[in-house]
């Protein structure tokens, strides 16, 4: 059995900290309305919280100690928030694997993470009600709370580590920066393994006591009755999410209209979609940056200019502070933070000898700290020497009138090096062609060699499962026969 540990020794953490439990009884609601709503499932916050306390004595009579890690594969269901929290009473480190991982993927993960315990999310209702109560907290706010596993361009998947400190202050920050109250419910389908689904639908809930609506698959038209059923008022995702909403045979601003508040990061953040997504469901939506390392960056606030909003990915919340290094990529610091990787060797290549977190994101920053993501180091387009970021070109495109939605790879090419690819989902009943989308970028002012010279229309775009565009299955694409040459 392994023991995990930080391994970056000048990550910051919040002074005043608290434990992921405490948090949850701070913002316990005391109603007796369900809180917490799956596919199969409807709890109260009492009923939740006594389903926490037996699990953590099974846990505890399993042999579970405080530092010891608890993983389980589930989609999102009841069970796997009952499993946070039960580790985080006993001090445990939660290891929460996506419920898409095949056998291979898991077995490797497993066999780096060692843990104590792998729980069957199928047992976790027996072993609540068998398990004796265990009350009160044995975590320390310094203690790890999670190992979150995100891709890695190489050597497989890092085990990213946070601790109860860091996160108690990030959900507490983002209700206060979000405006968020246990009148809210946010409406998740991304997993629970990402830090998307932990942050917005499992601490964001404990420290509000807002409601919580699990999907454990994702589906526009149910998305768009639970919304409608559960009066959903906030809801967070790429743009993938919201564009396949808004197309949906049975969408209608009257189903959406509980919505006040939708926060977007990721590739395809565009001014376009912003203003598109704004104008269909009649709220706010709010341009959001960070990373499983690094949540929640930067956004906007409340107060905050809605040009400016729109046009950028927001502005630093909280303590974070933000740089650019070398090559413009973004560098962060601040107490939110993950204490390293579970590979002490990968933890060293992304943290600096002064103690900044190298994003890998290239970026820019106004005089008035607003800052504007172009795009990952590795997204580069390198055409003839020249340096085209994909998100730029994406959002010439996303302007376009008969775009919905669009993405743009580098496809190698013999004399540049790679031509600008670009993948167009059109709005219904409209289409593009190369002509017209190089006569747009004409129009639009753009320079001749940032114009995309592959053209791909697809009906939807392929994504991963948490809802992001997967470029590298765009990638494969573009270098495959059916794209064609253009020359």
């Amino acid at each position: 059995m392994r023991r995990l540990s930080a391994t970056w020794a000048g990550a910051e953490q919040p002074t005043d900290g608290t434990t992921l439990d405490q948090l949850a009884a701070e913002g316990r609601p005391r109603h007796d309305d369900p809180i917490l709503l799956d596919d199969a499932s409807a709890l109260t916050a009492g009923e939740l919280d006594r389903a926490v306390a037996g699990l953590a004595g099974a846990l505890r009579v399993g042999g579970v100690d405080r530092g010891d890690t608890v993983a389980w594969q589930s989609a999102n269901r009841w069970e796997a928030v009952a499993l946070f929290r039960a580790c985080w009473r006993l001090g445990a480190v939660a290891a929460p694997l996506h419920h898409q991982l095949g056998p291979t993927e898991v077995g490797g993960i497993l066999a780096a993470l060692d843990p104590a315990r792998v729980v069957d999310p199928d047992q976790v209702a027996s072993m609540a009600r068998s398990g004796p109560p265990v009350a009160e907290t044995a975590a320390a706010p310094s203690d790890l709370a999670v190992v979150l596993h995100t891709s890695g361009s190489t050597g497989g998947p890092k085990g990213v580590l946070h601790t109860h400190a860091s996160l108690a202050y990030k959900a507490r920050l983002m209700a206060e920066v979000h405006g968020l109250h246990g009148d809210d419910t946010v409406l998740m389908p991304a997993p629970l393994a990402h830090i998307s689904g932990l942050l917005n639908a499992v601490l964001l809930p404990a420290a509000t006591g807002m409601r919580a609506v699990l999907m454990a698959r994702w589906d526009p038209e149910r998305a768009l009755g639970l919304m409608e059923h559960h009066r959903v008022t906030f809801m967070i995702g790429p743009p993938t999410f919201f564009v396949a909403l808004a197309d949906a045979p049975g969408f209608a601003p009257a189903r959406v209209a509980s919505i006040r508040l939708i926060s977007s990061g990721g590739a395809g953040v565009t001014p376009a979609f912003v203003a598109d997504t704004a104008r269909r469901f009649d709220t706010i939506v709010k341009r959001t940056y960070g990373s499983t390392e690094a949540p929640t960056v930067t956004t906007s606030h409340a107060d905050d200019d809605p040009v400016r909003a729109r046009e950028t990915d927001g502005r630093p919340t909280g303590a974070i502070r933000i740089r650019l290094g070398p090559d413009d990529e973004l560098w962060v610091r601040g107490p939110e933070l993950f204490v390293g990787y579970t590979d002490p060797a990968r933890t060293a290549e992304v943290v600096t000898d002064d103690g900044w977190f190298r994003t890998g994101d290239v970026g820019r920053i106004d005089p008035d700290g607003w800052l504007t993501i172009v795009g990952r180091i590795k997204d580069l387009i390198i055409r003839a020497g020249e340096n085209i970021a994909a998100a730029e070109v994406e959002a010439v495109l996303e302007a376009h009138p008969d775009v919905s939605h669009a993405a743009v790879v580098g496809r190698p090419h013999s004399r540049l090096g790679e031509q600008v690819c670009a993948f167009v989902v059109c709005r219904p009943g409209r289409s593009l062609d190369l002509d017209s989308c190089r006569a747009w970028f004409e129009e639009q002012g753009v320079a001749r060699f940032k114009t995309p010279e592959v053209l791909v229309v697809l009906d939807e775009l392929p994504v991963l499962a948490a809802g992001k565009v997967d470029r590298a299955e765009l990638r494969r694409r573009a270098t495959g026969a059916e794209v064609g040459r253009t020359e």
